[in-house]
């Protein structure tokens, strides 16, 4: 019975929108515009209007208008309350206005303009999750009649539609914006690892390493804490044969003495009371790729034997075990020490040292490298606006000078964990030099007595060292020789500023 009281024409119209907005696709003002065209031709109305309301200035907007002063109309705006239409958008309710120019609500600038009669208004709501961001009109229906109680019924169906078709541009937006976000990262990621630079020493530098990487011989990277190393390692593997392969890296120094032969060698079954299985070390693990040492001045000796027989052989064994495992990798070793003054305090092993010094590269100080200051700050701006969703624009002048005359002695990762910080802290659109936290050149740096430089001296050390180790003070204390519990109480005593807890998982620089 329902069935037959619906008007085929009408239902065909409902259809065949309904297709449109279930299609992967749409053009939304298309839409709207056959939207409005059928709820006009179906409701017998002369002219008709869609209207979305901008939240920015609360002001309907006429996105489509038909009829003989369609596009005379569109010219116009109806404020929030105002008009009938202002009025459904206000109160988010369907109306229909008999007499419309008798009425107090009737919006009289438009129709005076244009030169045309409004007689009778039907205005329903266009509503997104039951909110109202717009008004379906129709005007004066055709043949002098007024419109009816089945006129509306379908004139509210339509606007439903319309409804949905902004629900799903806003979702396909949403989806855009998110891929475009992700395209960014992805390209702040390519970006990273192409190690940005200005300077013709780096640039000699990456050239080499160009070089170095069509061989399989030992890469040792040398350089201050955050200079880049790590990436420079990446760098020789990702333009090497072996680029296919693994990338494993091993920081020496964050592995204790007792763990690190088990974490670089591997281990059989029953080697010791935790060993329930056989596990690859970091040799096995690299197999085919390329195994980075990171901080291999930390080696303790009585693994550097051990590390060197794997080197001269291309062979490792188990702790534990007594077969012979055959290495295909290639070692690119790292570290910010001087190895020849550790060879000639004899922590270091003079063999070894030769071993991996078959390809010596050396890094250069941010403060020798001072071009690459604004477009590194650049570079990390623009990471630490789509990580904290910030639209910061750039630097002020005297912020860019304040960078430049710094002396960097964290080099590119404390270049960076200043940007972050300050990205997170700011409010402006531009970022200061007082946004920088870094000091001027007013401000006095030597202090006047001998305590006083001490003090200075292990301020300076401890949160250089904690800066290295990305905040954690196990790994500092180590680094520094000193228990936990004494550096906590320096950092205390010193007043040595932690660093943010978001700059702790900076990039590898």
């Amino acid at each position: 019975m329902f069935k037959s009281a619906i008007d085929p024409q009408k239902l065909e119209a409902f259809l065949e929108i309904n297709n449109r907005l279930n299609s992967r696709y749409f053009d939304l003002n298309g839409l709207f515009t056959q939207i409005l065209e059928s709820a006009t031709a179906l409701t017998n109305g002369e002219s008709s209007s869609l209207l979305l309301l901008r939240p920015d200035s609360q002001q309907l907007e006429f996105v489509v208008a038909l009829g003989p002063k369609g596009e005379e109309v569109k010219s116009f705006t109806v404020p929030k309350g105002e008009g009938i239409a202002g009025w459904v958008a206000e109160h988010n309710t369907s109306i229909h206005v008999p007499d419309a120019e008798k009425d107090p609500r009737f919006y009289s600038k438009i129709s005076r303009n244009v030169g045309y009669p409004n007689q009778n208004i039907l205005a329903v709501p266009l509503r997104v999750q039951g909110q109202c961001v717009g008004v379906l009109e129709m005007i004066n229906k055709k043949g002098g009649q007024s419109f009816h109680t089945e006129d509306m019924t379908w004139l509210e169906l339509f606007a439903n539609q319309a409804g949905l078709a902004i629900q799903n541009a806003k979702n396909f937006q949403a989806m855009k914006d998110e891929l475009q976000t992700l395209k960014d990262v992805l390209e702040t990621k390519v970006l990273t690892h192409s190690l940005l630079t200005q300077n013709a020493r780096m640039n000699e530098i990456l050239s080499l390493c160009r070089k170095y990487a069509s061989t399989d011989s030992a890469v040792l990277i040398t350089g201050e804490n955050g200079t880049g190393k790590e990436l420079v390692a990446e760098y020789v593997h990702q333009n090497s044969p072996r680029s296919r392969g693994p990338f494993v890296r091993v920081n020496c120094a964050a592995l204790p003495e007792n763990l690190l032969e088990s974490e670089l060698f591997g281990y059989v079954k029953g080697a010791f009371t935790d060993a329930v299985s056989d596990r690859q070390g970091r040799f096995e693990q690299a197999q085919g790729g390329t195994l980075f040492l990171d901080e291999i001045g930390t080696v303790p000796l009585f693994l550097q034997s051990k590390l060197l027989r794997a080197l001269q052989s291309k062979t490792i064994e188990r702790v534990g075990g007594s077969q012979p495992v055959e290495l295909d990798i290639r070692i690119v070793a790292a570290t910010n020490s001087d190895l020849h003054q550790a060879i000639a305090e004899g922590t270091f092993r003079q063999d070894l040292f030769y071993r991996l010094n078959v390809l010596p590269v050396n890094l250069p100080s941010l403060r020798e490298r001072s071009e690459d200051i604004p477009l590194l700050a650049g570079f990390f701006l623009k990471e630490m606006n789509q990580r904290f969703r910030k639209a910061i624009e750039g630097f002020q002048p005297e912020a860019l000078d304040r960078m430049r005359r710094y002396d960097w002695p964290g080099n590119v990762r404390q270049l960076q964990n200043t940007i972050e910080r300050a990205v997170v802290l700011a409010n402006g659109r531009r970022l200061g030099a007082e946004d920088l936290g870094l000091p001027g050149e007013d401000e006095p740096s030597t202090p006047q007595d001998l305590k006083a430089a001490v003090q200075q001296f292990k301020a300076g050390l401890i949160e250089r060292t904690l800066a290295e180790c990305k905040g954690n003070q196990t790994k500092a204390s180590r680094q520094l020789g000193i228990q936990r519990t004494y550096l906590s109480k320096l950092i205390k005593e010193l007043n040595v500023e932690l660093m943010e807890k978001g700059a702790q998982d900076v990039a590898k620089y």
